[in-house]
């Protein structure tokens, strides 16, 4: 039910507002999720104009089933149609209606095989991926963000709030430790908010990488151990390459992320993460069934995995929700490989259609330098 209000209250009340108007009021009750619309006529910072109505979201912070009792969080800002968002930048992720905060940006490449490109400056196709077009790249940016811990259990059945991972350090090559609450937001996901509070956003992290500074805008600035521990983790956060494609309105979205090599028996092992998106972008509710996977690796081998649902799930995409994230990992005993496959996905009738999942490499280039030593700074 929250999750569900979550978006409604976003995307039919932010989304079809003009993007040029940037003040919108949100209230989520702590019984009941609702929304409540004020009407005083302000200026809007984008355009000059005055508009008839303004928006705040509130968010309660405390169970009392007696009562309602509200909290501000803070006004829309002008959403950016050029340029970056800075580190410290507030904001409502327009999917998944999360609070968050802006640690810092990414430059990735974008592969977007909606789109038809000429030949030059196209993605080759990996040995028996389905289709045969070339797909051009586009620089695309991203944000490495932190999620607001109030609002992870609104959004746990929607997207995975430990996504994160990286290799333990420590003799297991399969172990894994996760960073909660770090994600990773495109630009267009990014709905801009200002606060007067000094610390808007609960997470461990908050106050150890940021610091209140009146006099910026934003007002939280980066402290020596964010950058520490961005120089020292860039290899494994680094996000390079994003690849989409879309079939019957059900789009995928994929980021591959490299975690780095392990030896085990003698052998090397090497690791990735990958960011998995779908969304539907019509308006029938269908549900995930089943995922195919085909995995090259570099050695020659070409493996096959077939499943139901994903990471023990097989959501529902609707209008109300209609989206999904989530992330797995693969290893292959190979510097590098490939994989692609499909979604079986199935309607309300019962009939069934295959999601293609974009083609996308598998790539150690990074191999050269020694995963993080553990959670420190």
């Amino acid at each position: 039910m929250a999750a569900c209000a979550l978006r409604r209250g976003l995307l039919s009340g932010v989304s079809k507002y003009s993007r040029k108007h940037s003040h919108r009021i949100l209230s989520v009750t702590d019984i009941n999720i609702s929304f409540e619309v004020y009407k005083p006529r302000l200026q809007c910072r984008a355009c000059g104009l005055l508009g008839g109505i303004q928006q705040k979201r509130f968010m309660s912070s405390r169970n009392r089933p007696e009562g309602k009792i509200l909290e501000p969080v803070g006004v829309f800002e002008a959403v950016k149609q050029h340029g970056k968002y800075e580190t410290g930048q507030l904001f409502l992720h327009s999917v998944f209606g999360y609070r968050g905060i802006v640690l810092f940006p990414w430059h990735a490449r974008l592969y977007d095989r909606d789109i038809t490109p000429p030949v030059s400056d196209s993605k080759p196709e990996p040995p028996g991926a389905h289709g045969s077009k070339e797909v051009k790249g586009k620089t695309h940016t991203y944000y490495q963000v932190l999620i607001d811990t109030r609002d992870c259990p609104h959004i746990s059945q929607r997207s995975q709030t430990e996504a994160v991972t990286f290799l333990a350090n420590h003799d297991d090559s399969r172990a894994l430790y996760a960073i909660p609450g770090l994600d990773y937001v495109s630009h267009e996901d990014i709905l801009p908010y200002n606060s007067a509070e000094q610390v808007p956003i609960q997470h461990e992290l908050f106050e150890r990488f940021l610091m209140y500074n009146p006099a910026k805008s934003p007002p939280f600035t980066p402290r020596d151990t964010l950058k520490a521990w961005q120089e020292k983790n860039h290899p494994w956060l680094e996000l390079s390459d994003v690849h989409r494609e879309t079939t019957e309105n059900i789009r995928v979205t994929v980021i591959p992320f490299y975690m780095g090599m392990r030896e085990a028996q003698n052998s090397h092992v090497y690791w990735w993460r990958y960011c998995i998106r779908l969304e539907n972008l019509g308006s029938e509710v269908v549900q995930l069934r089943e995922r195919h996977w085909r995995i090259f690796s570099l050695s020659g081998t070409l493996e096959t995995v077939r499943g139901r649902g994903v990471v023990g799930r097989e959501p529902v995409l609707s209008k109300e929700q209609p989206a999904f994230q989530y992330s797995s990992h693969v290893s292959l005993q190979a510097p590098s490989g490939h994989m692609w496959g499909t979604f079986r996905i199935e309607r309300t009738d019962g009939s069934h259609f295959d999601v293609r999942i974009p083609p996308f490499s598998l790539e150690s280039n990074k191999d050269d330098k020694a995963p993080p030593a553990g959670y420190t700074f």
